[in-house]
């Protein structure tokens, strides 16, 4: 019997693809990936009441060692049911959506060979269609499928080349041109420095295919070749060495502009010219800024965890600030909600680097996102400003950090309910001194510490994949965070089967 359930992750299929890490047996296989792309091709057919032999569907990969394969598999399945194959090689997650949005390719699905920022050993897939990215109901039906598929002979698929990321890079310099007014044999990026780090990934293309041509100095760019083991850092702009990596690149060249992406692209942060980090709520604030131009009013979703002095600049800015749910598929959904009801959202963001702009079908890519960034660094660097300015005003708060509390129960996620239930009913009766609700809240309970308090606030959820309760605090004043977390813990005390060993 097959069970492909466990590899669903949210809207995405991830999995361990190699068996190279001792008491991790390989869950994506081969013929996993085979069945997956016959029921692709099935699910595709029944949503575009199309027969399967008309179909086409883009296929890319990220840097990853397992990827080459798993693509091969994929299309072999795609192939079993008679749908065309067309190969994109490497890629980024936003290109094999625009592969159903550009003339030249208008393929009628496509999908990313990609785990995104997760080890080297891991795998998986991201399914597009020109609605945009599949949700989970749609992946919980193709898993469904997939475990249907009969036992049988798969065909090696006669898969057609796509110089899909030629049209891609062309595009994003079409975006830079536009936004600067200039043609691109002006070479309008002359004179400004920027640094690229891709980690390894599938990002290495934006410094040569996209920046250099228009005139740029990516001089002093690091890991810009793509290399599946990932030898020298996280392909993440999460990860606190990734970040350190190009900001000493932005540093040691003396760059006006750092850019990081994540694996696949679809996720970016920045650098400003003083080598500073532009990550978490301050990308979230540069996209901002960045979306809402000619939009004054306009609404910002973002996810649950961004800061009170984030929610306090945009708002000082005229934008409706909505703190919604972690996840960057609830955030865009969200988005696109919003818009459907009437508002002007122009961006939907996570603290993870995920931007979906309204201007480009509220897609999360990082390339797009570091594009617009370039121009505004472009205009900034003639005024003798870096893009820094952007977001003068924006303070961080002093004090940050994140902990998983791991929650030992049968049945966690009704455990978890239970936590979240109590601290929002003690906080709302008044018996938490010092504490208040911070609504609205749409994800755990989010709560806010007075000064005498902490000064910061605390958010604290369920995971919706693993045991755990991740509890996000901070403070506005040095040694705030350990007076939250004492609060915390006292909000706690009795809930054994909570592990708040990490908060002592």
């Amino acid at each position: 019997m097959k069970d492909y359930k466990k590899l669903q992750n949210g809207s995405d299929i991830r999995g361990i693809a190699m068996d190279t890490v001792p008491g991790e047996p390989v869950g994506l296989t081969v013929r996993a990936a085979q069945d997956l792309g016959a029921s692709f091709a099935l699910w595709l057919s029944e949503k575009l009441k199309k027969d399967t032999g008309e179909l086409t569907v883009a296929l890319g990969r990220d840097s990853r060692l397992s990827g080459e394969e798993l693509l091969e598999a994929f299309a072999s399945g795609l192939a079993s049911e008679g749908a065309k194959a067309l190969c994109c090689g490497m890629a980024s997650t936003p290109a094999m959506f625009m592969a159903t949005v550009f003339d030249e390719v208008k393929a009628d699905g496509s999908v990313m060979v990609t785990a995104s920022h997760l080890p080297s050993n891991r795998n998986g897939f991201k399914f597009f269609t020109r609605e945009g990215g599949l949700g989970k109901k749609d992946i919980a039906a193709l898993i469904a499928g997939a475990e249907a598929v009969p036992e049988k002979d798969f065909p090696r698929a006669d898969a057609r080349e796509c110089a899909l990321m030629d049209l891609y890079c062309a595009h994003l310099r079409g975006v830079i041109c536009g936004g600067l007014g200039a043609r691109e044999e002006d070479r309008p990026l002359a004179g400004l420095h920027v640094c690229v780090d891709a980690g390894n990934g599938a990002g290495g293309f934006y410094a040569g295919r996209v920046l250099e041509p228009l005139g740029a100095d990516c001089a002093g760019s690091r890991y810009l070749e793509p290399d599946g083991s990932f030898p020298n850092h996280q392909p993440n702009p999460e990860n606190k060495e990734a970040m350190k990596a190009v900001c000493e690149a932005v540093k040691e060249s003396g760059a006006d502009l750092g850019i990081i992406f994540d694996t696949d692209v679809d996720r970016a942060a920045a650098v400003d010219s003083k080598a500073r980090p532009i990550d978490r709520n301050a990308v979230v604030a540069v996209s901002a800024v960045i979306a809402s131009q000619g939009h004054p009013g306009a609404v910002i979703v973002t996810d649950s965890i961004t800061s009170s002095q984030l929610h306090e600049f945009l708002e000082a800015r005229g934008l409706e600030h909505l703190r919604f749910k972690r996840g960057y598929k609830n955030v865009i959904d969200k988005g696109v909600e919003l818009n459907a009801e009437g508002k002007d959202c122009v961006l939907a963001i996570e603290t993870s680097g995920h931007a979906a702009m309204r201007e480009n079908y509220f897609l999360d890519d990082g390339a797009y996102l570091a594009t617009r960034i370039v121009v505004e660094a472009a205009k900034l660097k003639k005024e003798g400003k870096g893009v820094e300015a952007l977001i003068e005003g924006l303070e961080e708060p002093l004090e940050a950090s994140e902990f998983r509390l791991p929650v030992t129960a049968e049945d966690f996620a009704v455990y978890a309910d239970r936590v979240i239930e109590h601290i929002a009913g003690e906080v709302a009766s008044g018996r938490a001194e010092g504490l208040s609700l911070e609504l609205p809240n749409y994800e755990g309970v989010r709560v806010k510490a007075d000064e005498a308090h902490g000064d910061g606030w605390f958010l604290i959820r369920k995971s919706l994949h693993e045991p755990l309760m991740p509890l996000n605090i901070e403070s506005s004043r040095k040694g705030g965070l350990e007076m939250i977390k004492e609060s915390v813990c006292r909000l706690i005390e009795g809930f054994d089967l909570l592990d708040h060993s990490l908060l002592k």
